[in-house]
């Protein structure tokens, strides 16, 4: 009883002063392939943002084309990216750090961040490349990030970046990354110490990513599942997939308070690299967009994607963002869905977006039908990779078999009202 009261507690201040944490706050890790099952490297990332509306766009770049996560509600009045990769294998994305820049009253921290991962994903084809891309560019560069970059090289990075100066920390060297991987919130180890933010998130990440590496299991699959549908509090120790905040042991609500994905999570994105050797158009990008518990992640690759990239990404008029990204976002607001008084939309319907033991929960609904998109995908990605190249024609015809159960999915959830 004293545990539940101290964790009511907890979540009443958590609601009521919730809403002065920094909503640019993501999650993310660079993973080297070394401790991957296939060993190609891994770029993810859960984005947090006031911009929820998401699509992903295709872009005709100056020497490398491209797909990324975009604001729906700016894009491409602002050239801006969030996570993305280009034709050469590339991929870049950045999470926005508090503890690198005493900031200026009334700058915008970070406000270079989404165009240089829009520039670099023209310009760049490696690790190395990026980090002269860095060198090169004007100062002070009013950048404040962490930026994780992979390539098609096998090279898999994470860079502080500051007004002035980066660091650099390699995922393939031991020395920068003991156990393969890097991972990342929103502050920087560079930084002013114990300043930023998303502690609790990072340490959630460390302690899945670790475990994972060791058995050699981070996978897309893996990480969509265990870290961007995490609802896992290291700080609180409770996991809310236990059963033990479902009905009737509980109310079935919860406060949305330091779980890796959050009522301000706009996507979901991991890159998965290819191995040296391997053409760079194998490189996959696995887009959730929308709210992670009610999202389906999908695979897109640049080649050809100027007129084969599915609607259900791409910014639809009449909904003001993707297709996949309004669904979501739908499904997300039933889940969001006390508003009475400040700071109440940090409660969280928690029964209706998770109940094993009926199977009506979203997140319950939805894991079937994202299983059977890595069912589908994997095989052909397999041949494709062993005979060197994307079949064009399987590319297509994958986009539209996925269509139809995806979005049937969607319509039969909105439909039920509940």
């Amino acid at each position: 009883m004293k545990k539940r009261a101290l964790l009511f507690v907890l979540c009443a201040l958590t609601a009521a002063f919730g809403c002065l944490n920094p909503a640019a706050a993501c999650t993310s890790a660079v993973v080297s392939g070394k401790v991957t099952p296939d060993g190609r490297p891994l770029l993810w990332k859960n984005r947090d943002t006031d911009y929820l509306r998401n699509h992903v766009a295709y872009v005709k770049g100056e020497k490398y084309d491209f797909i990324a996560d975009v604001n729906s509600d700016n894009f491409p009045g602002l050239k801006e990216a969030w996570i993305g990769t280009n034709s050469a294998g590339f991929a870049l994305m950045n999470t926005q750090s508090y503890n690198l820049v005493d900031v200026k009253e009334g700058e915008e921290r970070g406000a270079a961040n989404g165009r240089i991962i829009y520039r670099a994903l023209e310009v760049c084809a490696t690790v190395e490349e990026f980090r002269h891309f860095l060198d090169t560019i004007a100062k002070p560069s009013l950048i404040e990030a962490n930026f994780g970059v992979i390539d098609a090289r096998g090279g898999a990075a994470m860079f502080e970046v500051d007004y002035h100066r980066y660091v650099m920390y390699d995922a393939n060297d031991p020395k920068d990354a003991p156990h393969g991987y890097i991972a990342r919130t929103n502050f920087s180890l560079t930084g002013e110490v114990n300043q930023g933010a998303g502690y609790v998130r990072y340490m959630e990440a460390e302690q899945v990513l670790m475990k994972a590496s060791a058995t050699g299991g981070i996978t897309p699959q893996g990480i969509f599942n265990d870290l961007s549908r995490s609802f896992h509090n290291c700080m609180l120790d409770i996991d809310l997939k236990s059963g033990d905040y479902n009905r009737p042991k509980a109310s079935g609500w919860f406060v949305d308070q330091d779980f890796i994905s959050r009522n301000s999570t706009s996507c979901s994105v991991v890159v998965q690299g290819v191995k040296p050797g391997e053409n760079a158009e194998l490189t996959t990008m696995w887009a959730l967009l929308g709210y992670p518990p009610t999202g389906v992640a999908l695979p897109l690759w640049v080649k050809d994607a100027s007129r084969l990239l599915p609607s259900m990404v791409c910014f639809s008029k009449a909904d003001a963002a993707a297709p996949l990204s309004a669904s979501s976002l739908r499904l997300a607001g039933r889940v969001f869905c006390y508003h009475q008084g400040m700071g109440t939309d940090r409660y969280l319907n928690w029964e209706r977006l998770y109940s094993p033991s009926k199977g009506d929960g979203y997140m319950t609904r939805l894991a079937p039908v994202e299983a059977e998109v890595f069912r589908r995908t994997m095989p052909l990605l397999e041949g494709w990779r062993a005979q060197g190249g994307i079949d064009v024609k399987e590319m297509q015809r994958l986009y539209q078999e996925l269509a139809e159960p995806i979005m049937s999915a969607y319509k039969q959830l909105v439909e039920e009202g509940w």
